[in-house]
């Protein structure tokens, strides 16, 4: 049982990352169709990038604590990625260079996305693998 409760906590540590970055995709297409400024969408943006970056540390450590090393391992470049851009202070978004820098960021966080999405589909399968396993017993 314990190992269910560890894929459902992931499973919706996982939503809540994936959250957040479309959230910061949406507030890209807003400004990119010209419904929001720049000063709007770049501090809605640098609101949710430091609990998105934390998020993902707590997910690759829950992961290493709770034994399921395969997960960990799949986590490490996200959050290495993450910890990398805010250890040179590139994680927030300037509000003078959000329009240069607009396509390159929406690549940024398509690419977060289908990452996040591969995690979601592995911890589904390993929550219902744990669930057959448990119901097996």
């Amino acid at each position: 049982m314990a190992g269910l409760i560890a894929w459902l906590v992931s499973f919706f540590l996982v939503i809540a990352i994936l959250v957040l970055v479309v959230y910061q995709l949406l507030c890209l297409a807003d400004l990119e169709f010209d419904y929001i400024n720049p000063y709007d969408s770049s501090s809605r943006i640098n609101k949710v990038i430091l609990p998105e970056f934390i998020a993902q540390g707590f997910l690759c450590v829950f992961f290493l604590v709770t034994g399921h090393w395969l997960m960990s391992l799949l986590c490490v470049p996200y959050l290495y990625y993450d910890v990398r851009l805010y250890t040179r202070r590139q994680h927030l978004v300037d509000v003078t260079e959000i329009f240069n820098l607009l396509s390159g960021e929406k690549k940024i966080r398509l690419v977060k996305l289908f990452y996040l999405l591969f995690i979601l589909f592995l911890s589904i399968f390993w929550m219902i693998y744990s669930t057959l396993e448990d119901h097996d017993d």
